[in-house]
């Protein structure tokens, strides 16, 4: 038996078990390393917290303005800001219903030339001319 007649396919398969012998625990490695490192997921947790934070601070924030705007704003007593909360309120609306007090009717708004029937329209469920 002669060890010098191997067969030549054989070689390769072996160097291709080594290199695979070698990859597997390398890429492990590599992959726990990075992937489970504490610091990492302290830090991916501090910055999903602190979205978490932002969205539900956000979340708060609409509902109180939500909360505020079911309330009809009297356009005879109302402040400033309170009429520029409005829809499509300008500071030039808002200073124009000042000048203009009092109001009968919302509407007079509208009959008075103050704002357009377009701006009234967005506004009309919100706003009441208390006497």
């Amino acid at each position: 038996m002669k060890l010098s007649h191997q067969n030549p396919m054989q070689l390769p398969n072996l160097r291709n078990v080594w290199l695979i012998a070698l990859a597997v625990p390398l890429v492990g490695i590599t992959a726990c390393s990075t992937k489970d490192n504490p610091d990492e997921i302290r830090r991916q947790t501090a910055e999903a917290t602190e979205t978490m934070r932002r969205d539900t601070k956000a979340v708060v924030e609409g509902v109180k303005e939500g909360m505020h705007s079911d309330k009809a704003v009297d356009i005879n007593t109302a402040s400033r800001e309170d009429l520029l909360s409005l829809p499509g309120m300008t500071e030039r609306d808002a200073d124009r219903i000042i000048a203009e007090r009092p109001f009968k009717s919302a509407h007079e708004l509208v009959a008075r030339r103050v704002i357009p029937q377009s701006e009234y329209d967005k506004i009309s469920d919100r706003v009441i001319a208390g006497h």
